[in-house]
């Protein structure tokens, strides 16, 4: 997947972080590159949360979730969205 801002691919990465960027615009999952990301405001014009105005979102599976504070929005029939809170893990009691 290319840049969404200028069209650069990504090459192969090597172990480690990446330096390219995840965000969602328009409901769609994008990439932004390291030279993209060093300009100024670069996530003016990314989605952000509904919740906490955060742009760090990931959309998976018909969903887009804010790593920011965890809301989670969900496309259901007829355009409705439902807003669940962040996940927690299911332990095991004693």
């Amino acid at each position: 997947m290319p840049c969404y801002r200028c069209g650069a691919r990504q090459v192969d990465p090597v172990r480690g972080h990446s330096p390219w960027r995840r965000g969602v615009k328009d409901d769609e999952q994008v990439l932004v590159c390291p030279g993209c990301q060093a300009s100024t405001d670069w996530t003016a014009d990314l989605d952000k949360c509904r919740r906490c105005g955060g742009v760090h979102l990931v959309r998976r599976l018909g969903e887009v979730e804010c790593r920011d504070c965890g809301m989670t929005v969900s496309s259901e029939a007829g355009g409705r969205t439902r807003l669940s809170p962040r996940r927690r893990p299911v332990t095991a009691g004693p």
